[in-house]
C-alpha cells in the first residue's frame, strides 16, 4: 500500500518510543472469549464479513441454537474464504463446498428465486445452515455441549459423535472444533473489552528492530533478500518472534484474534487498509499499532520500515492477535486458494456406505431431507460435507 500522506517519521518516533511501552504493560482489559449475549443472536464484528453476504448470514446464523451468526461465518471462511466460485481438487464446489451429488438431494434455495443454485452464495449460506441443524438434531441426545457436539458431527459424522459420546478422539475432529469455535471469536462483535495481547511488547520490539530497512515486496526478512520485508512479512516475522505463526498475506491475519474499536487500539494490534471498506477480501495492507495514532509498517517499493499514521481513509480496523486465532487459520496454497479441513477417513461423504459401524464421515446415514421451505421453519435440509480446497480470493502480498 502506498501511504499518501505519511505524517513526520521522526515526530512519531518521539511519541511512540516514550509510552507503547507503558501503554502495553500496564493497560487490563477483560477477556472477552466466548461472546456475552445469547450465542446464536451473537451479531458479526464489522467489516469481517463481505457486506452482501452479512445480512443472510445473521439471518440463517440463528436457524437453530446450537449455531450463530460468527460461527457460520467461521466455517464458510474455513471452507472457502467467503468465494462464491471456490471448487476443490476432490469436486466439492461453492462457498459452502457441496460435493454435487449432495447439493442435487439437498440444496436450499435460500433467497426464494425457485433455484437451488451451488455457485449462488445465498444459497451455500443457507444450505450450510441448515446442514449444521440438521447435525445438531442428529446428536441432540448426546452429552456436553452442543455446539462441539454439532461441529464434531460436521467433520466425523453422527455416528462418530454418538460413539463416543461427544467430540470423537480424532486429532482433525478436535482441531476443527477448536478452530471454528476460536475463529468464530474473530467474526463476533465484542460485547466487551478485548484482552490485551501477551505477546504485544515482544512483537514492537521485533518491529522496532527493522526500522529503517527497504522494503522488499514479497520480502519475509530472509538472507537472500538481505532481511527485508514487505508489509505482511513484517506483521508475520514480528509475531513469529513471539511463538505465534500467522498466514503469510495480510487479509488472512485480519482474521488472527478479535477486532477492537479505534478507540480501543493498544500497542500490538495489527492494523489493516482495504480498497472496499465493505469486503474484508480487498485488504492490502497491514501494520503494527505502537500508539498515539502512529503504526510501524513496511509501506510500499521505494520506502524504508517506518512510522506512519493510521487514520487514512481506507482504514478498515485492527485485530488483537491471539495464539488461538492465529492457528485457527485455514492454509492458502501458493496460488492463493483455500485448503478447507481434513474430514478423517473420507473422500465422499455424500455417498453413504451401508455399514453403520464405521465411525468415518463417509459412512454415516445422511438426516432426513427437509419437508418445509423458508428459513422460519424448523426443517433441516443436508449441505453435504466434503474435504475441500476452495478456490482463492485476492489475497496478494502487500
Amino acid at each position: 500500500m502506498v501511504l499518501r500522506k505519511a505524517g513526520t517519521a521522526a515526530a512519531a518516533a518521539g511519541v511512540v518510543a516514550v509510552g507503547f511501552i507503558g501503554l502495553v504493560t500496564v493497560a487490563t482489559y477483560a477477556a472477552s472469549g466466548a461472546p456475552q449475549q445469547s450465542a446464536n443472536r451473537a451479531a458479526l464484528s464489522p467489516g469481517t464479513v463481505p457486506a452482501a453476504y452479512q445480512g443472510p448470514i445473521q439471518q440463517w446464523g440463528a436457524l437453530c441454537p446450537e449455531i450463530s451468526p460468527p460461527m457460520l461465518a467461521a466455517q464458510l471462511y474455513q471452507e472457502s474464504g467467503f468465494d462464491p466460485g471456490a471448487r476443490s481438487p476432490v469436486g466439492a464446489q461453492g462457498m459452502a463446498q457441496f460435493m454435487p451429488a449432495t447439493w442435487g438431494t439437498y440444496g436450499t434455495d435460500g433467497n426464494n428465486d425457485g433455484k437451488k443454485d451451488v455457485w449462488d452464495p445465498l444459497d451455500a449460506i443457507a444450505s450450510a445452515a441448515t446442514f449444521d441443524c440438521a447435525l445438531a438434531d442428529d446428536v441432540a441426545k448426546v452429552p456436553g455441549d452442543r455446539q462441539a457436539n454439532l461441529l464434531a458431527a460436521y467433520n466425523a459424522g453422527p455416528y462418530a459423535v454418538t460413539k463416543y459420546g461427544g467430540v470423537p478422539p480424532y486429532k482433525e475432529t478436535q482441531g476443527y472444533v477448536k478452530n471454528i469455535q476460536a475463529m468464530a471469536r474473530s467474526f463476533t462483535a465484542p460485547t466487551a473489552p478485548v484482552a490485551v495481547s501477551q505477546q504485544s511488547a515482544g512483537a514492537i520490539y521485533f518491529a522496532q528492530t527493522k526500522l529503517g530497512t527497504p522494503y522488499l515486496w514479497g520480502g519475509e526478512g530472509l538472507p537472500s533478500q538481505n532481511g527485508r520485508f514487505d508489509c505482511s512479512g513484517l506483521t508475520q516475522a514480528a509475531y513469529a518472534s513471539v511463538g505465534i505463526t500467522l498466514p503469510r498475506v495480510a487479509n488472512d491475519q485480519w482474521y488472527a484474534g478479535q477486532h477492537p474499536s479505534r478507540d480501543q487500539l493498544r500497542p500490538g494490534d495489527l492494523v489493516f487498509w482495504a480498497t472496499d471498506l465493505g469486503d474484508p477480501r480487498s485488504i492490502h495492507h497491514v501494520g503494527i499499532y505502537v500508539g498515539g495514532g502512529y503504526m510501524i509498517n513496511a509501506p510500499h517499493t521505494g520506502a524504508v520500515i517506518r512510522y506512519d499514521k493510521i487514520d487514512t481513509k481506507e482504514y478498515i480496523g485492527a485485530t488483537r492477535v491471539t495464539s488461538d486465532g492465529a492457528e485457527a487459520l485455514p492454509v492458502r496454497n501458493a496460488d492463493g486458494s483455500i485448503t478447507g479441513p481434513s474430514r478423517p477417513g473420507t473422500t465422499a461423504p455424500d455417498a453413504p456406505s451401508p455399514n453403520p459401524s464405521t465411525p468415518a464421515a463417509a459412512n454415516q446415514a445422511a438426516p432426513a431431507p427437509p419437508s418445509a421451505p423458508g428459513p422460519a421453519t424448523a426443517r433441516r435440509a443436508v449441505a453435504g460435507g466434503a474435504a475441500p480446497t476452495g478456490a482463492g480470493q485476492n489475497s496478494a502480498k502487500s
